[in-house]
């Protein structure tokens, strides 16, 4: 069970501001970090882009799962984990970082703030707590509440996708990633559907 990123973003009128973000790429190839970080950073504002205000959500992105919630004051959290990281665990998480965020951080500074000008510093901590589920989470309040919660589970990024687009066009019209990350994508892509069994 891992969770390779936690990030907090203002869901704008047209796209989702990144505010913060914590990485833990420790299990991915030193050269590939850079950008499996930038495609994190990438699907996580998508993610928020096409979520609505006041929902949860779990989208699957080939063997990862990249939980979503957005408040109804537009502030959202992403948490990108494995499969066998438990769901529930994750909506803690978010729920924690959202309450705290919105304490420390002032909402006028959420439609401009960058990561380099928030000054919110717990996200690496929670990160490294929460790698661990079972000590990280206490059962109480947050089961019965989700359970009260429709937490809809998308099939594949594609369903996220409005009619006619391909992520495969958004990768290579975005601001967010490198030349780089676009080629590690391309090469994934490729190695991951190019086998099969004669």
């Amino acid at each position: 069970m891992k969770l390779y990123s936690l990030s907090v973003l203002h869901k704008g009128s047209t796209k989702a501001n990144l505010l913060k973000a914590a990485y833990d790429l420790s299990s991915f190839n030193f050269f590939q970090r850079s950008s499996v970080q930038e495609f994190m950073t990438f699907t996580s504002a998508l993610i928020v882009e096409r979520s609505s205000q006041g929902s949860r959500a779990s989208v699957k992105e080939q063997e990862y799962l990249c939980h979503v919630y957005v408040r109804n004051d537009s502030l959202g959290a992403v948490v990108i984990a494995d499969n066998e990281y438990p769901s529930r665990v994750c909506f803690t998480l978010l729920e924690k970082v959202l309450e705290e965020f919105s304490k420390q951080v002032d909402s006028i500074d959420w439609p401009s703030g960058s990561p380099a000008t928030i000054q919110y510093t717990a996200l690496d901590s929670h990160l490294a707590k929460y790698q661990n589920p079972r000590e990280a989470d206490p059962m109480s309040r947050v089961q019965a509440e989700l359970d009260e919660t429709k937490i809809i589970l998308h099939n594949t990024m594609e369903s996220l996708l409005e009619r006619g687009e391909k992520l495969d066009d958004l990768v290579q019209k975005s601001e967010h990633l490198g030349n780089q990350s676009k080629a590690f994508y391309k090469t994934a892509r490729k190695q991951n559907s190019c086998c099969a069994v004669m």
